[in-house]
């Protein structure tokens, strides 16, 4: 073969030229390429005010971001750029910068605010309100309150977007239904009966199901959306509380307070297919978006459980804050 000048891997210096170490070209290489970093995961401690950044390629805490007095609820947005946090201490959504843990906006809201969400399409955040019985609305490119919508039910925990958009599902802590709230009409549209105290929400991909976790009445509902009525109720462990659902939409995950047990429904059966044990009074939960990896918050074990999704195995704890709500990833 004949000689091939790699006129990229050489510089002159005088007129002669100087070649630049292999070695060198690749690193100036990969500086040059965007960082491939796993998903990281986003952990509300209450007790201690902050939050509580993990690697999950490592599993370890990489740092924590100052977020108020109370923070509880936590979403963030489709870019991965802002968290939305809400401190029911000082009654507000803090709005976060990832990247430098700086607070960008404190958007007043009414007292007690828990439960956070975030529509797929990033523009629409939704704050479930306890004391108001109402659920903000915020727009986030003005980052304000453009509606504030009564609900029928008391003390509203959680509140969450259907995959399209059209509908919020809407749970409180003294209600036997969860409201569905009519998005673009900002006003509620019906409800749904279910067990006694619903808390943890969640949607199928596609949107046609949504898996509520009713407290007390230890048991996972299942509502057709088209329909909105309960097509089936799954017996769980004490006090249902954390729901997630596999990006295959194959699996949902439910937590359980007082067992200390996270159980594993077969969507296709509506059966519980495995149990788990994790921390003290496991609440919220995260998947990694590959659905590979399962976070659990452990509010009085002060940890995150990490359970292996394939084999309903728990990998590990990770020492958090105080008293963690819930886990968001991106």
């Amino acid at each position: 073969m004949g000689r091939i000048r790699a006129r990229s891997r050489a510089r002159t210096t005088k007129g002669k030229p100087v070649k630049t170490p292999i070695l060198l070209l690749s690193l100036l290489t990969s500086l040059a390429l965007p960082a491939l970093a796993a998903p990281l995961a986003y952990v509300p401690n209450e007790k201690s005010g902050n939050v509580s950044v993990i690697d999950t390629s490592t599993d370890t805490v990489l740092r924590q971001i100052a977020a108020g007095k109370r923070p509880r609820g936590i979403a963030i947005d489709p870019a991965g750029s802002r968290l939305y946090v809400t401190d029911a201490v000082a009654n507000e959504l803090l709005v976060l910068d990832t990247a430098s843990g700086t607070t960008l906006r404190r958007i007043a809201l009414g007292k007690s605010p828990e439960g956070v969400n975030v529509s797929r399409d990033g523009r629409l955040v939704a704050v479930a309100v306890e004391e108001s019985n109402s659920v903000a609305l915020i727009d986030t490119e003005q980052l304000r309150v453009i509606a504030d919508i009564p609900v029928r039910g008391k003390n509203p925990e959680h509140a969450v977007f259907s995959p399209d958009g059209r509908w919020l599902l809407v749970s409180a802590e003294e209600a036997e239904q969860v409201d569905v709230i009519d998005v673009a009409a900002r006003r509620q549209s019906g409800s749904v009966a279910v067990g006694l105290r619903p808390r943890g929400m969640g949607f199928t991909p596609d949107g046609s199901r949504a898996y509520i976790a009713c407290e007390l009445a230890n048991a996972v509902y299942v509502v057709e959306m088209a329909t909105l009525r309960q097509i089936a109720r799954i017996p769980a462990g004490k006090n249902a509380n954390g729901i997630a659902v596999h990006p295959s939409g194959e699996k949902v995950f439910v937590s359980n307070g007082i067992d200390a047990t996270v159980m594993v429904i077969d969507t296709a059966t509506q059966q519980v297919s495995a149990t788990v044990a994790v921390g003290k009074r496991p609440w919220n939960m995260a998947l990694t978006p590959d659905g590979a990896k399962l976070y659990v918050a452990n509010g009085r074990a002060n940890s995150v459980s990490v359970i292996d999704t394939a084999s309903a195995a728990k990998r590990s704890d990770i020492s958090v804050g105080e008293l963690p709500w819930g886990v968001v990833i991106h």
